[in-house]
């Protein structure tokens, strides 16, 4: 576990375990995820999330990481909720400097996560596994990994892209020129599938490989599929341990 600077001010830590030049980041993908929804509708909608995951039931002091956490909404939803104790990790160190949540920020591949076995209460990934570039070798480091930092008991929670019947019907509306010139969030949607094409097909076209992976790390309890998303919510599986990443 390497880190290389950490900068310090009034608002926000960022503890870097690799070289800033080594990340690079699609700059139109991050100027049209600005444009989506704003940072309060962003943060609104995950504070829905974490209700209905269960985390107004959970102690506030608990240790919770948040993976591909982005800008920081879903750390500042936490925060509203009244959680103490919270870490961030992504690649984009240009997303990382606009929060500004005062929670412990990580520039770091989820692949290879900063922290130590069984330290971590709860993990949480709003959005992020389908950038992962290869499916299902990447998935299977990502969850092997949150396995790995999750204490006994600890619980894994996703909310990703899922190939529903409402979710074919938006690829194919924001297809449609017109819909696109009128309607801005729809326009921001499309210009980020074209930027993530790849590696968001692939994770559309995977369900059977990617439930198979859950169920390899977690026991699951909230299992999910309506309005184009999974939400996803899982224990960790101590028996998992004795299965090695592919």
């Amino acid at each position: 576990m390497n880190t290389f600077a950490t900068d310090h001010d009034d608002t926000t830590v960022i503890e870097r375990h690799i070289h800033s030049g080594a990340v690079c980041c699609d700059p139109a993908w991050e100027e049209a995820y600005k444009r989506f929804e704003s940072p309060e509708e962003e943060i609104e909608k995950f504070i829905k999330r974490l209700r209905l995951m269960g985390f107004e039931n959970r102690p506030r002091d608990i240790r919770v990481a948040e993976l591909f956490c982005g800008r920081g909404g879903g750390l500042v939803a936490l925060t509203r909720l009244g959680f103490t104790n919270i870490e961030g990790v992504d690649l984009s160190e240009t997303l990382l400097l606009q929060n500004q949540t005062g929670a412990t920020l990580h520039l770091a591949d989820c692949r290879d996560l900063p922290f130590e076995d069984a330290s971590v209460d709860a993990v949480i990934i709003h959005g992020g596994l389908h950038h992962l570039p290869t499916l299902p070798e990447d998935l299977d480091q990502v969850l092997s990994e949150i396995h790995r930092v999750l204490c006994d008991e600890g619980t894994f929670h996703a909310v990703e892209p899922w190939l529903t019947p409402f979710l074919r019907f938006v690829h194919a509306v924001i297809e449609v020129p017109a819909v696109r010139k009128f309607y801005a969030k729809g326009d921001a949607l499309a210009v980020m599938i074209q930027h993530e094409r790849e590696t968001y097909e692939q994770w559309l076209n995977q369900p059977a490989a990617i439930r198979k992976l859950l169920g390899k790390y977690f026991k699951s309890g909230m299992n999910r599929t309506a309005w184009g998303k999974i939400i996803y919510t899982g224990v960790k599986d101590k028996f998992a341990s004795e299965i090695p990443a592919s």
